[in-house]
């Protein structure tokens, strides 16, 4: 069965980008939106609140720009399927076009880590991205961390947060404190 042919985000990622956050692709609201996690449910933006400082209150831009301050940058493994709604498991098998991960990987070394947002992007990571990975890049960890789609509705925010930590090492808080366990 075909889904309606979607078309991702473009990857907000600067000089300062040390962490590169991948979803697998964005939910309808976020593409509808043209926002990254604009669904008011998803978990990531509160997430970043407590990690880096982000003003949950301030306007998605100020927000982007903050998390971006704090060495976060964002992107999907998938740029491009066929999908009816939102879930990872309705993407239409072989319809997938992968976005340039690598190149852009190649493009800005100052990535210390990736995070793929959920098993969907870890998975699509491995199979897509990471046979096509430059050399100084496949020393770079990938760290799959539990999505936080509202689907993922049996992981509570404490728990999300606990695992979300990983990324301490590598983050820089908006108002400029590093992270508890310094940066790697």
């Amino acid at each position: 069965m075909a889904g309606t042919l979607l078309r991702g985000l473009a990857a907000q990622v600067n000089a300062q980008s040390r962490v590169l956050v991948l979803g697998s692709m964005p939910g309808v609201v976020s593409l509808q939106e043209t926002r990254y996690y604009a669904h008011p449910r998803n978990r990531f933006w509160p997430l970043m609140s407590v990690l880096c400082g982000v003003e949950l209150s301030a306007g998605h831009d100020l927000r982007l720009q903050q998390l971006q301050g704090a060495g976060v940058g964002l992107w999907d493994v998938i740029g491009q399927c066929e999908r009816s709604g939102s879930l990872d498991a309705a993407i239409v098998r072989g319809s997938e076009v992968i976005n340039p991960v690598a190149a852009l990987l190649a493009a800005y070394p100052g990535i210390q880590v990736v995070a793929c947002n959920g098993g969907a992007a870890y998975t699509a990571f491995q199979r897509w991205v990471q046979p096509t990975l430059p050399p100084l890049a496949v020393a770079v960890p990938v760290l799959a961390l539990p999505s936080t789609s509202p689907a993922n509705a049996a992981w509570s925010l404490p728990r999300l947060l606990e695992q979300w930590r990983q990324l301490q090492p590598w983050l820089q808080r908006a108002d400029g404190v590093a992270g508890q366990a310094g940066r790697a």
